[in-house]
């Protein structure tokens, strides 16, 4: 019966020992069962989808699969991306953590919002059309020494697409080389409203961020954790306050304002009790919890302001290619010149393209971590981990493939 359940794939046995892939792992497993009479039981973990097929494996050897209730106090282990190879999508959240049982996979959103931010810091359609020419070379898998990156192509490529579109919008093509109009602003000319575009980007990635993590909080623990989480909805509310706090000092509304400070207060006595609770109870809680309250206030008006960077390296970028593009033209003319500015742009352009790519890559991992992750986990989950042995190395060792009948 092991060697079936170890063939399939499909159960994680909860085994008392350090699981191993040596000849006597079917008879290690096989004395960890729980004996009762003439009946021996396993306990384990297998994918909802998966047991009939694993029940109709089992049967002819006079076995069978018996669901039982989740205990409360186990966090099951994360079924992620099937038993299939791992989404490319998976790639952020992956190297962040494992997502928790209960919580929902932002693989897809948190993707999209990365591609978003990158292409806002790194707007140029020449760029932007290298890096998913980048992309599309990755996934062809014709540079062996780029095959372990392979699985990045599309982020790469996406990256590259959200480039050339916010080049696009800017005018950018190579710098401002008058290649494409300006289909919005100029970054250069135009650095207040590319702030507040960042800063609006950020409100919304935000909103966003605070949403799922209201989900995942009721999921993980009801409304009652929900309701006085700093990620929940005591904290949705908190954001939503200060959104329109500002709507209403800048429309000069005076009622969304006193709206906005009514909600406030009522956020932030459910933030305070939340942490009271979490800190134990007592006068040192209460000294705890204001601290903290303080420190999530702070918090929150620092990770707003920290999306201005979208805005800043936007401008950065936008500055390197100007100065690159004024030294090419002020150099161009017929003879030796003309070669030394064809030599400028290029190598200008390629420091850029190598300086701002990694520069716009890491921080928008950055912000996605940071202030988005942040809201989104609470804890971390563990992933599924079939019990599987090879069952070639037990054959060879005993002769056989049979292991110690189960009672």
């Amino acid at each position: 019966m092991l060697a079936e359940i170890a063939r399939t794939a499909l159960v994680e046995l909860d085994l008392p020992y350090e699981t191993g892939n040596g000849a006597e792992e079917l008879e290690r497993a096989a004395a960890a069962a729980v004996e009762s009479g003439p009946t021996a039981a396993l306990v384990g973990w297998a994918p909802q989808s998966e047991i009939p097929a694993l029940a109709r494996v089992l049967a002819p050897l006079g076995a069978a699969v018996v669901p039982l209730p989740r205990p409360k106090w186990i966090q099951p282990p994360t079924l992620l991306g099937g038993r299939g190879k791992p989404r490319t999508s998976r790639t952020l959240v992956d190297t962040y953590g494992t997502v928790p049982y209960a919580d929902l996979d932002p693989s897809r959103i948190a993707g999209m919002a990365y591609v978003l931010m990158f292409g806002m810091m790194f707007g140029d359609v020449g760029h932007g059309a290298v890096l998913l020419v980048c992309g599309l070379v990755l996934r062809s898998g014709r540079i062996k020494k780029a095959a372990a990156l392979q699985r990045t192509w599309l982020f790469v490529s996406g990256a590259g697409l959200a480039a050339i579109a916010f080049g696009f919008l800017y005018g950018e093509a190579f710098g401002p080389t008058g290649l494409v109009p300006v289909l919005w602003l100029d970054p250069l000319a135009n650095p207040v409203p590319l702030l507040l575009a960042g800063l609006g980007v950020g409100a919304f990635l935000l909103a966003g961020a605070y949403a799922i993590g209201t989900i995942n909080r009721v999921r993980e623990g009801g409304w009652g954790l929900a309701l006085y989480a700093r990620s929940g909805a005591a904290g949705s509310l908190l954001f939503v306050s200060v959104g329109l706090l500002v709507w209403g000092l800048t429309a000069g509304i005076g009622m969304m304002i006193a709206s906005a400070i009514i909600i406030a207060l009522g956020a932030l006595v459910f933030i305070f009790i939340g942490l009271y609770v979490e800190a134990g109870g007592g006068g040192t809680a209460v000294i705890q919890a204001f601290i903290e309250l303080v420190d999530t206030v702070i918090r929150l008006g620092s990770n707003i302001v920290s999306f201005a960077r979208l805005a800043a390296f936007g401008l950065t970028h936008a500055a390197l290619l100007m100065v690159v593009w004024n030294g090419t033209t002020s150099l161009w003319a017929p003879g030796w010149r003309a070669g030394a500015a064809v030599l400028l742009f290029l190598v200008g352009n390629i420091v850029t393209f190598a300086l701002e790519a990694l520069v716009a890559g890491i921080q928008a991992l950055r912000l996605e971590y940071y202030e988005l992750f942040s809201r989104i986990f609470q804890s971390e989950g563990r992933p599924f981990k079939p019990w599987t042995i090879d069952l070639d190395t037990v054959t060879a060792s005993t002769g056989t493939r049979a292991e110690r009948p189960l009672p």
